[in-house]
């Protein structure tokens, strides 16, 4: 009686095992054809996302480098006639606050409004590039949930598709493959579009600061501009 038992529990004991062992690849391919291209897409998605999230931030740390002191030379530089000397100091400075400044100091001489609405064109076109590809993180944000829940659809209308044509009497296997596609795709869905939606509120929060502070050099350029000599 004990060695049933002992062979009982040894069998209890390996099963679990095998549940445990259940690996992410398991889980993909383990759903049928439905669930293996839903969630293809879905992984191809999230490639896309990250990508665009490392590139964008790197770019957006770039932007946001510059000197404490870049300022206090163009100041300084502008306040003794020395505009080329400006210019040079701009075209040696990689960054959005340097090209603004860099277009403002060719502007100057001509009217404050026109030095101010070149500066906010260029301040514009930097803005652009900054945010270049950003929407694309909220468009994987949204559809990726949709998508997974398609292939919750999907996988529901397998499920009743084996009930209605065995009559009401389908097996649990046929039933539960279906409903397995429906649950890894919507899980599959809802991370992809997580992870887009907070790269993507990251980035927009990184690129407002650089634009304050692209704003903040703008005002400080044009109050100089303003200031008598």
């Amino acid at each position: 009686m004990l060695l049933f038992q002992d062979l009982a529990q040894e069998g209890a004991e390996e099963i679990l095992s095998e549940e445990k062992t259940l690996s992410v690849i398991d889980l993909v391919f383990n759903g049928g054809t439905g669930s293996v291209i839903i969630i293809s897409v879905l992984f191809l998605m999230l490639g896309v996302a990250l990508y665009i999230y490392f590139e964008r931030l790197l770019a957006v740390n770039a932007a946001s480098k510059i000197d404490k002191n870049f300022m206090n030379q163009i100041r300084d530089h502008v306040t003794t006639g020395k505009l080329e000397a400006a210019k040079l100091l701009c075209a040696q400075t990689d960054s959005p606050v340097a090209r603004l400044t860099e277009k403002g100091i060719s502007r100057i001489g001509k009217p404050l409004d026109d030095i101010n609405t070149a500066i906010e064109n260029a301040g514009t076109l930097e803005v652009y590039k900054l945010e270049k590809n950003v929407s694309v993180l909220a468009t994987v944000a949204g559809a990726a949930p949709m998508i997974g829940f398609l292939g919750t659809v999907i996988g529901m209308i397998l499920a009743f598709h084996e009930m209605a044509i065995s009559g009401g009497q389908a097996q649990m296997g046929s039933l539960a493959s279906g409903i397995y596609t429906a649950m890894t795709t919507t899980v599959a869905g809802l991370i992809v579009g997580i992870i887009a939606y907070i790269g993507y509120n990251h980035l927009v929060n990184r690129t407002d600061k650089v634009v304050h502070k692209m704003e903040a050099n703008a005002v400080e350029f044009l109050d100089l501009l303003n200031e008598p000599l």
